[in-house]
C-alpha cells in the first residue's frame, strides 16, 4: 500500500468510528430493535467507490469490531458483522452490474444489512416470528440507503480519485 492510500484508509476508519459513535448517541425508536440511521455506511460506500472492494471491506470489518468492543457487546457485534458482510457483498455485486447509481447500491446495502441481522436473530433466538420486523426494517433500510447514497455521491464527487487503486 502506498503511504497516501494508508493515510486515507486510516482517516476513513476514524471517520466511520466517529459516525458510529454519533449514531450510538442518537436514539432511533421506530418500534423495531436494531433500526439505525446508517451514518457509518456513508464512509463504507465512499470507500467502495474511491478505494475499491478490498479496502472497503477492511474498513467495514475494522469499524464493526472497534465499535463492538467500544460501544456495544459481543452479541451486537455478531449481528453487525453478519449484516455488514451481507450488505457489503450485495453492494459489490450491485456496483459491478453497473445498473444502479450510488444511491441504488446504497439502498441494496441498507436492505441487505437488515436482512442479515434478521437472519442471525432468527438463528440465535430460534424463532421465525422475528421475520415480522423485516418490513419495517426494509423501509428504514431503503430510506437511509437513499440518503446515504445521495450524500456518498456528493462526497465522492468532491473527493474525486484521491488515491490510486
Amino acid at each position: 500500500m502506498k503511504t497516501k492510500k494508508i493515510a486515507y484508509l486510516g482517516l476513513l476508519i476514524a471517520l466511520a468510528f466517529v459516525f458510529s459513535y454519533i449514531e450510538f448517541l442518537i436514539p432511533v425508536n421506530i418500534g423495531v430493535p436494531g433500526a439505525k440511521l446508517g451514518l457509518a455506511n456513508l464512509v463504507v460506500i465512499v470507500a467502495l467507490y474511491t478505494l475499491g472492494e478490498k479496502d472497503a471491506f477492511l474498513l467495514s470489518v475494522i469499524r464493526i469490531v472497534l465499535v463492538g468492543f467500544t460501544f456495544a457487546n459481543m452479541a451486537s457485534m455478531i449481528y453487525s458483522l453478519a449484516g455488514g458482510a451481507l450488505s457489503y457483498f450485495a453492494m459489490v455485486i450491485a456496483k459491478k452490474t453497473k445498473l444502479l447509481s450510488m444511491s441504488g447500491v446504497s439502498v441494496i446495502g441498507g436492505v441487505f444489512h437488515n436482512v442479515g441481522q434478521i437472519i442471525v436473530a432468527i438463528l440465535v433466538l430460534e424463532t421465525t416470528s422475528l421475520i415480522y420486523y423485516l418490513p419495517v426494517l426494509l423501509i428504514a433500510g431503503i430510506i437511509s440507503g437513499v440518503v446515504i447514497g445521495i450524500l456518498g455521491a456528493m462526497v465522492t464527487k468532491r473527493i474525486g480519485s484521491i488515491v490510486e487503486r
